[in-house]
């Protein structure tokens, strides 16, 4: 029996080769599932090919036996983690000399990042921009490091907030993230998952931490989401992606309690870096950390060891190549072909690819089975803020001059913006000492004096309003206007130096608790209604790969909020909004914000206006009576306008005094104690993260928000000033809209104030406003598209743009998916290597190795080299269809960018070379929008792109346009429904549903649509390159104009653009 044992050890054993597991249990096994973890499923698949024996060392064996006596083994599975003593491996290793999978000696290297980034560097892989601060002891001075408001200085390389905050120990994950004033401020802290949570905001931490060694590093905005590769050997590299926990901090799980992420395909470049990373670290299986941002990818960390959970099809690839990686080391002489049928699947029953997923029914309407959603292009406005204000006094102290030449260089004619915190501190300051000690309700030497004091006071309350300062949200330009000659201090020459300045303070237009709240409504509600068949998780994690989203706002704080609350509500994020704003949204102003390009024409439009309302004959009559009501100038003005005015004057006044009396009595008390006694104090920062009314304020018989009643008297006040100029017997009517707003603010928000004749008030101002808004935009439907093509031209030019790539890109799917069902009769694993198309294969020929397997993961798309997609890699997804991609663009803005876009819509066929044309938008709509006298908040257009996959590719009618719109929250707040009471009690009004622009069954082809567009819209040639914005700014590597440009033979031309 000896001896046969004997002979079958001399027979058997050299034909195997052994593997030795030299790690700790807990990486080996994963609970009581020994099966589930993946690491021994790899194992179990290496064993299935018969050709390898696995020892597994054992914890008892790696701490207390000698390396003489671990066992002798072929190949080792080596890597370090918490208490695995690596010297001791080491040295197991330079005796018995095993083919490493991983080396040994650089992993020393990865438990510093210093480290890790100096050899990333050194092999050429793009980093984010970093610098070190070394200390030797706790909060070590430093001269080259400088810390400031919003950005650090190390070794004179400036960081702007956002940046990140990283301990030089590999091993210490406690990383920070700060974020600018102008988002709001505050520190998020990123760490190892604890339960359900991966960071953590602290929105009240401004300063660095100074206890340590710290790398710091650009924030590279990444649409909220975090990408990582896992190598197997240089050749072969898998990419998942998840949600960062720079976004919400909450771990996203599936039903097992899993981390959701989902494999994402990897650009050639990407393949590039993953091998080379794989060389420079000597770690053939390595997992690292990759940041997609401005079209170019960055390695911020490197992991060592890691293998990707519950995929199975990497587990069967993992095994293929390390199998393949084993014989090559140590039996040369056997083949490693791959079988046509992998051992442990002999047994698998052959599962049959699923069809596209067909969209049922849109939010409005019946659509076929055939049809399939494309792109959601969605323009919105904000949502519910307090009034803009502003103040203008001429002033001449000292004190302030001096603050305007310290902030704007010492040029006496320049002017000077104050934002940041330091510059309005120094002006709080300032103020403070020069407010006269007289109260609002004392006479004066003299009218104007009194006044001045007053504003002065107004400008005091202002920046001591909230606890903290935001740019976001006061701003402050000081413009010299009479300058004197003064002698030089040095008494050489003369110098100019001002003598007076205007002043201006913007405040106020911030974002209520009731706007964030409808934005995140809203959000949901798309989330639910936009994207049909796909229920309430479409655009959760995997969404951001099957679903290119990306979110636009314009520059104004109240904009860029509702756009991160709308993405919280839309990605169902939890947490405060600073580090969604930062993580999601990307600025763009110059589409989305300012009236400039149409000044002149709007300016004539409010004289004309003027003019109607306050002459004796209510409209111009015109020769011929107009076919439609909406034709004739200044159509839905009141015929009663010219009355209305002396009676919104008396009932404004009415109001005034009410609210004065209510602000001296606040400042007779706050003559007697200190502010905070009279005031629960308001901490603006708090209050962005609430979507709920401050109780205690409201108790306390207080205005809502952070408004004082002096700073309520101040915006009443003027207001009543502005709209009637008393000497001149002059009605302002560009003052009605602001009327309107303060009295609808006041009704919602400051009811409880119960101030006698506001009702009436806004009865009337509500006459007024609703024929006075849409007539500044145009007092007639030609007016009104001359403005807003002008106001619009960039954005309608990226709509287009938005809609052709969605065209392009969806006909290049359904090619390849034609070209998949013609190469059915294939294997899988056949089919899979010959779906990538040659012309990338050729690409890369010279930096990969024969080994076919790799070849699977490395060459997916043909456009892989164009862009960076965020695109689900559709051999490893466990979702339905993941080659259906589906384009998202949010466009945030203000009301003027809304009437504007509509004004296009419904009135472009007026262009004398579209005459001929009907309009976009049919009759019955055409009434309701002359009915829908307001566009008001969270009000927004949608167009939503089908794709009919039964016609032909060429045919027009392949791609059909659906237009929606809705009129936002605009119920009157003296509406009595049971609905709208409850909310109400909550300071908000509900958001009325969309509406169709479109008769029923109509069919608006993409082509139309890009006709009736062109003649307004900004040509693709014409976008700028891209600066570098704030926050996140798409996925591509090219711009997406660059490629539209190549189709057109007209625009060869063109610049690239990251929009």
């Amino acid at each position: 029996m000896a001896a046969e044992d004997m002979s079958d050890e001399e027979v058997v054993m050299p034909t195997k080769i052994k593997i030795g597991v030299c790690v700790m249990e807990k990486k080996v096994k994963c609970g009581f599932e020994v099966s589930s973890a993946p690491m021994e499923q790899i194992l179990q698949r290496l064993q299935a090919f018969g050709e390898f024996e696995v020892e597994h060392f054992g914890d008892k064996v790696i701490l207390e036996e000698p390396i003489e006596r671990w066992p002798i083994c072929d190949c080792l599975i080596a890597f370090h983690s918490s208490g695995y003593p690596l010297e001791k491996a080491e040295a197991y290793a330079a005796l018995r000399k095993p083919f490493l999978v991983n080396e040994l000696e650089p992993q020393h290297l990865l438990h510093d990042r210093r480290k890790v980034y100096e050899r990333l560097e050194m092999f050429g892989i793009h980093v984010p921009r970093y610098a070190l601060v070394n200390r030797e002891v706790p909060y070590q001075q430093l001269d080259y490091f400088i810390e400031e408001e919003d950005f650090v200085e190390i070794h004179g390389m400036r960081f702007w907030k956002p940046f990140v905050e990283k301990p030089i120990d590999g091993d210490n994950h406690s990383i920070m993230i700060y974020y600018p004033s102008s988002a709001g401020g505050g520190m998020k802290e990123l760490f190892r998952k604890v339960g359900n949570r991966s960071s953590e905001f602290h929105p009240e931490v401004r300063r660095v931490r100074r206890e340590g060694s710290y790398i710091y590093e650009e924030f590279m905005p990444t649409g909220g989401t975090d990408v990582k590769v896992y190598t197997v050997g240089p050749e072969y590299a898998h990419a998942e992606a998840r949600k960062s926990p720079v976004v919400d901090g909450v771990v996203m799980r599936n039903h097992d309690g899993k981390e959701v992420r989902y494999p994402v395909l990897l650009t050639p470049a990407e393949k590039q870096m993953a091998r080379e990373v794989c060389i420079a670290f000597r770690q053939s299986v390595c997992g690292f950390d990759l940041l997609r941002c401005e079209g170019r990818s960055y390695v911020c960390d490197v992991n060592g060891w890691s293998f990707v959970k519950n995929s199975h099809k990497y587990y069967d690839d993992a095994a293929c190549v390390l199998r393949k990686m084993f014989l090559d080391a140590k039996a040369p002489h056997l083949s490693s072909a791959i079988p046509p049928i992998l051992p442990w699947k002999v047994n698998e029953p052959v599962q049959p690819t699923e069809g596209l997923t067909r969209q049922g029914s849109g939010i409005i309407g019946t659509f076929g089975q055939s049809e399939e959603l494309r792109c959601v292009i969605a323009v919105m406005r904000h949502g519910d803020r307090t009034p803009k204000q502003k103040v203008k006094l001429k002033v001449t102290e000292e004190k302030l001059l001096n603050l305007m030449l310290k902030y704007n260089g010492g040029r006496p004619r320049a002017e000077t913006k104050l934002k940041s915190a330091v510059q309005l501190q120094d002006l709080l300051d300032a103020t403070r000492m020069l407010v006269p000690r007289t109260r609002p309700d004392r006479e004066s030497d003299s009218e104007a004096e009194g006044e001045h004091g007053e504003k002065l006071r107004q400008v005091k309350a202002v920046l001591e309003e909230g606890g903290h300062f935001s740019g976001i949200y006061r701003k402050v330009q000081l413009k010299p206007l009479k300058w004197v000659k003064v002698a030089k201090s040095n008494g050489e020459g003369e110098e100019e130096r001002p003598v007076e300045a205007l002043m201006v303070l913007k405040y106020g237009g911030v974002l209520t608790h009731a706007g964030r709240k409808q934005a995140e409504e809203l959000g949901r509600y798309f989330r639910n209604n936009m994207y049909p068949g796909e229920g309430t998780g479409l655009l959760r994690l995997h969404s951001t790969y099957r679903h290119d989203l990306k979110i636009y706002s314009s520059d104004e704080g109240r904009v860029q909020m509702s756009a991160a609350a709308f993405a919280k509500g839309l990605l169902d994020l939890e947490g405060q909004l600073t580090p969604i704003l930062v993580s999601l949204v990307s600025k763009d102003s110059s589409m989305l914000d300012g009236l400039d390009n149409a000044s002149i024409e709007m300016k004539e439009a409010k004289a004309r206006l003027n003019e109607i309302i306050t002459s004796s004959s209510k409209t111009v009559h015109t020769n011929e009576s107009p076919e439609f009501s909406w034709m004739v100038d200044g159509a839905g003005l009141p015929p009663n306008a010219a009355e209305l005015l002396p009676k919104l004057v008396s009932l404004i006044k009415k109001v005034t005094e009410q609210v004065r009396l209510l602000a001296k009595d606040e400042n007779e008390k706050l003559t007697e104690t200190s502010l905070y006694d009279v005031i629960p104090p308001y901490d603006q920062a708090r209050a962005l993260g609430k979507t709920n009314i401050d109780v205690d304020r409201i108790a306390s018989g207080l205005p809502c928000g952070s408004e004082g009643f002096l700073l309520m008297y101040a915006r009443w006040k003027k207001l009543e000033r502005d709209l009637y100029n008393e000497r001149k017997e002059r009605f302002d009517i560009t003052q009605i809209p602001d009327v309107y707003d303060s009295c609808k603010y006041d009704l919602l928000h400051n009811a409880h104030l119960n101030l006698d004749g506001l009702d009436e008030l806004f009865k009337v101002a509500q006459a007024l406003a609703d024929g006075v808004i849409p007539n500044e935009y145009g007092i007639n439907p030609s007016q009104k598209l001359k403005i807003g093509s002008k106001i619009a031209r960039r954005l309608l030019g990226k709509l287009l743009i938005d809609l052709r790539n969605t065209r392009e890109e969806a006909i290049s799917v359904a090619e390849l998916k034609s070209n998949q069902d013609n190469d059915s009769s294939f294997t899988k694993t056949e089919k899979e290597n010959t779906d990538a198309k040659p012309k990338s294969l050729n690409k890369n020929d010279e930096t990969r190795k024969s080994f076919t397997l790799s070849d699977i993961s490395m060459d997916q798309d043909d456009d892989d080299d164009k862009e960076t997609k965020y695109r689900l890699d559709p051999k490893y997804a466990n979702v339905k269809t993941p080659e259906r991609h589906v384009r998202t663009r949010l466009y945030f803005t203000s009301e003027s960018h809304i009437h504007s876009l509509m004004n296009v819509l419904r009135y472009c066929n007026m262009d004398e070379s579209l005459q001929d044309e009907d309009s976009l938008v049919c009759y019955n709509a055409l009434e309701r929008l002359y009915r829908t006298k307001e566009l008001d908040y969270m009000s927004y257009i949608v167009l939503r792109m089908f794709e009919n996959t039964e016609v032909a590719l060429e045919d027009p009618k392949r791609f059909r346009i659906e237009l929606t719109f809705s009129r936002g929250a605009d119920l009157s707040p003296l509406e009595n429904d049971s609905e709208a009471a409850s909310l109400h009690q909550e300071h908000t009004l509900p958001i009325m549903g969309p509406e169709r622009l479109q008769e029923i069954g109509s069919c608006l082809t993409l082509e139309k649509m890009e006709m009736m567009f062109r003649p307004f819209a900004m040509p693709a040639e014409d976008f700028p390159p891209p600066a570098t914005p704030a926050g996140f700014s798409g996925y591509f590597s090219k711009s997406v104009l660059e490629r539209l440009v190549n189709l057109w033979p007209f625009h060869k031309h063109a610049h690239s653009n990251g929009k």
